[in-house]
């Protein structure tokens, strides 16, 4: 019979990991939940997935909304956020018809996103084709950046 004795205030090798561990868990889902910045429909994810690119002068951002009226799409643009609301409507089947997995979902949505600086809100361009919302967000001139001479 092998018999372990561990001093009370001494922490084991394998405990001294495990509340890395549990600070590493913890971490992680504090930070799913903070880039979650809306209610995403449960096991399916946040709706509409965008990316976000930029260049010297622009912001892009690209939604995929497949089955949304752009009639149903709202935006709108307040300094440095973007927030594209709407509506989904996904036509019912019939009504003797049973669901095995429904994954889509429909109904109203909403995403609001944050970037890194201010935009010109009156230059703002929407595009919506294939599905696809297409955002050209212009960068506000205090937010772009200068060419500075260095001078002798």
């Amino acid at each position: 019979m092998s018999m372990r004795f561990v001093w009370p205030g001494r922490p084991t090798f394998d405990r001294a990991f495990s509340d890395f561990d549990r600070l590493r868990s913890e971490m992680l889902r504090l930070l799913d939940g903070a880039a979650n910045d809306t209610a995403a429909v449960a096991g399916v994810g946040v709706f509409p997935p965008v990316n976000v690119s930029q260049d010297d002068d622009n912001y892009y951002i690209r939604a995929e909304m497949p089955g949304v009226k752009s009639d149903d799409i709202s935006i709108s643009a307040v300094r440095n956020r973007i927030s594209i609301s709407g509506q989904r409507q996904i036509p019912r089947e019939s009504e003797r018809v049973s669901y095995h997995r429904r994954e889509r979902p429909e109904g109203a949505f909403s995403r609001t996103l944050t970037l890194s600086s201010d935009v010109n809100t009156n230059a703002v361009e929407a595009h919506y084709a294939d599905g696809i919302l297409t955002l050209t967000l212009p960068k506000a001139e205090e937010a772009k950046p200068r060419q500075i001479t260095v001078r002798a």
